[in-house]
């Protein structure tokens, strides 16, 4: 009898622990259908609500003397909800949007597709067709009763007032999947910036959305909105942005450059701030809009002259003889040399049989006329007696790496941080690069193409033109910015901070009267501006290991209060003084007089008429029947949006 009571009690809590079980099972299921799944939730708001985004106006861009760059229009989407849909005519609706039903199925298939859209759900709301003009979201409204769950929505769209600096700029497109997992603020076809100031500022530019809570009836349709507006939540506009460029000088840039590969950069000493940032060939901004975005991209991706590619700040070019100034600064600050030290030149540096080669000039020569004459063989013997040097140094290597890191400190070598994206490092090799490369037995004689800026070493426009900005200021820069103001928001402490390159003041004015005698008695005299203003400046030719060599001019005016710097490139045009000279001389006086004098009238009309690209891609245009064109500079009336000059590019002339 005992044995049967215990049986019993032992069933009676087995019974109990099922029925605690199955209780917990609900309670376990209720709290994930009403609280982890959204969708009944949002089935039993949507029955009774429509939430609708309000979306908020993107800053606008305007350059630093107020113009008007960048604006918003106001275009539309189709969203729908999918569970709201009722039948309705197909081909009405393709008709009405200009679309054919293959089209307009993909459309609905990609939206399903959940591998494209992560956030599909019946319950909420779908975007199919972006980007309807008003004339097209007109004609929809008027039909949108015959279409049940179907919407407009309101969205504005990046227009522009210049045919200029479309790299610079940058652009915005759809959001990628990765964007949008990363942030909670975009969902599908929603639009960031994808490159330049509309990437690096995209937080700041692209505002806060609202949202207007709409009431439904029994049947679904919009009543007018809950509680009066009670609980919208109003959109807040994104921060408007006053950049440092001045876009007539970016325009002129442009303009000089066209149908000619690469760089001008120049910069306001005093601040950092980039005056213009010119890269050739480059895209009219204005192309990458609307629903022609996805064919312009490819035809602009295709170019092998590669327009979407910002040769500022992403080309790394051997910097040739603009280098020099870097290397007398070292010397001179490691003792090395003083400025009256003096290095004989035979045409070429002596212990290696006369090469690096040097051009004909007076000998032996002291520091500043050695930057005037752009003497190779100077900077060669400096660098060996800096290598060899061992009272200093220990060895090689240490002594590399000193020098090296002077380089790092005037700027080269990594990154400065101007705010805009994938800006390149360049690159300046250390003695672990040369000990892996020559087996640990190497020397100055070994290297010594470096001291003038060829070999192993690469910098980026940006880097060089900061170079002259920091030889300017005597020994110190801030890194370059395009961005001056954003509203209502200080700049990043990092643009506004004085960088310090370690080395003496004294040293910069030896190099800075070097720079001045090349502009009046030197490589330089072709960038003269005496007697109104007094221009320091360097040449380079830098050896170009694919073709011609390119032709370069780093400078900076006037001597004394300087204000401004500049770094030319024109890629495969030859010895510095030919085109990069001319080129920097155009645009100094475009800035510091407003206008290029008629006297200088031969020298634009030579810069502009000629045409210097690579026959790669004379025979890729001629293979596309000549269809790539070089967009001209606009008149200066900002007063509406302008048209744009085209100048057909003509394949038969190459310099």
């Amino acid at each position: 009898m005992a044995k049967i009571k215990l049986d019993l009690t032992k069933r009676k809590y087995v019974l109990g622990g099922i029925a605690c079980g199955i209780v917990l099972i609900y309670i376990a299921q209720l709290f994930n259908l009403q609280i982890i799944k959204s969708e009944y939730k949002d089935s039993a708001d949507n029955n009774a609500f429509f939430n609708r985004t309000l979306y908020p106006s993107r800053g606008k861009i305007s350059d630093r003397n107020d113009k008007l760059l960048v604006y918003n229009q106001p275009t539309y989407d189709l969203v729908y909800i999918p569970r709201e849909i009722q039948p309705y005519d197909t081909l009405d609706l393709c008709k009405t949007l200009g679309v054919t039903r293959e089209q307009f199925d993909k459309r609905l298939a990609d939206v399903k597709d959940r591998r494209m859209n992560p956030g599909y759900s019946t319950y909420t709301q779908q975007t199919l067709m972006t980007q309807l003009s008003s004339h097209e979201s007109g004609l929809l409204q008027e039909k949108l009763y015959k279409f049940p769950g179907f919407y407009i929505q309101k969205r504005a769209l990046r227009q522009y007032n210049y045919h200029n600096a479309g790299l610079l700029l940058g652009y915005v497109a759809e959001v990628s999947k990765s964007q949008i997992e990363n942030d909670n603020y975009y969902v599908r076809q929603d639009y960031a910036g994808k490159s330049g100031i509309e990437a690096s500022y995209e937080k700041h530019l692209r505002g806060d959305k609202g949202v207007e809570i709409l009431l439904r009836d029994a049947h679904g349709r919009i009543q007018g909105k809950f509680e009066n507006g009670k609980n919208d939540i109003a959109p807040v506009s994104g921060k408007d942005l006053k950049l440092s460029i001045d876009i007539d000088l970016q325009a002129y840039g442009e303009h000089l450059m066209q149908n000619k590969v690469g760089s001008i950069v120049m910069i306001e000493p005093s601040t950092g701030e980039v005056l213009c940032m010119v890269t050739s060939p480059s895209y009219d901004p204005s192309m990458l809009l609307g629903r022609d975005f996805r064919d312009s991209y490819k035809e602009l991706e295709s170019n092998p002259l590669k327009p979407l590619y910002n040769r500022a700040t992403q080309g790394m070019y051997p910097p040739g003889s603009t280098f020099k100034t870097t290397q007398g600064l070292i010397f001179l600050q490691e003792d090395i040399i003083t400025e009256n030290t003096m290095f004989s030149c035979a045409r070429g540096y002596p212990p290696l049989g006369g090469r690096p080669k040097c051009h004909p000039h007076g000998a032996p020569l002291p520091l500043i006329p050695a930057i005037a004459t752009s003497c190779n063989s100077y900077f060669c013997y400096g660098l060996s007696a800096m290598l060899s040097n061992r009272k200093k140094y220990k060895n090689v290597p240490e002594a590399f790496d000193i020098w090296r890191s002077h380089m790092l400190d005037m700027g080269f070598g990594d990154r400065l941080g101007i705010d805009m994206p994938s800006e390149k490092r360049g690159f300046i090799p250390d003695s672990k690069f040369y000990n892996r490369y020559y087996k640990s037995s190497w020397n100055a004689n070994t290297i010594i193409s470096i001291a003038i800026g060829q070999g192993e070493v690469t910098a980026t426009p940006l880097q060089v033109a900061n170079l002259a900005a920091t030889i300017a200021n005597r020994g110190h820069y801030y890194v370059p910015h395009v961005v001056r103001e954003i509203q209502d928001t200080p700049l990043d402490e990092t643009y506004t901070n004085r960088r310090e390159t370690g080395i003496r003041q004294e040293h910069y004015q030896s190099i800075v009267d070097g720079m001045a005698r090349a502009v009046t008695g030197g490589t330089c005299r072709g960038a003269n501006l005496l007697p109104d203003f007094e221009v320091c400046g360097k040449t380079g030719t830098a050896e170009n290991p694919h073709g011609k060599d390119h032709s370069i001019f780093m400078g900076f005016a006037p001597k004394d209060n300087p204000k401004v710097a500049i770094f030319v490139i024109v890629e495969n045009a030859g010895f510095g003084a030919t085109f990069g000279v001319p080129v920097g001389r155009l645009m100094l006086q475009k800035y510091l007089r407003g206008e290029v004098p008629a006297s200088d009238k031969y020298i634009e009309d030579r810069i502009v008429n000629a045409t210097i690209l690579p026959q790669s891609f004379l025979n890729w245009n001629r293979l596309n029947k000549n269809t790539f064109e070089f967009r001209l500079p606009l008149n200066e009336n900002t007063d509406a949006k302008q048209e744009s000059g085209v100048k057909p590019f003509t394949p038969d002339k190459e310099i």
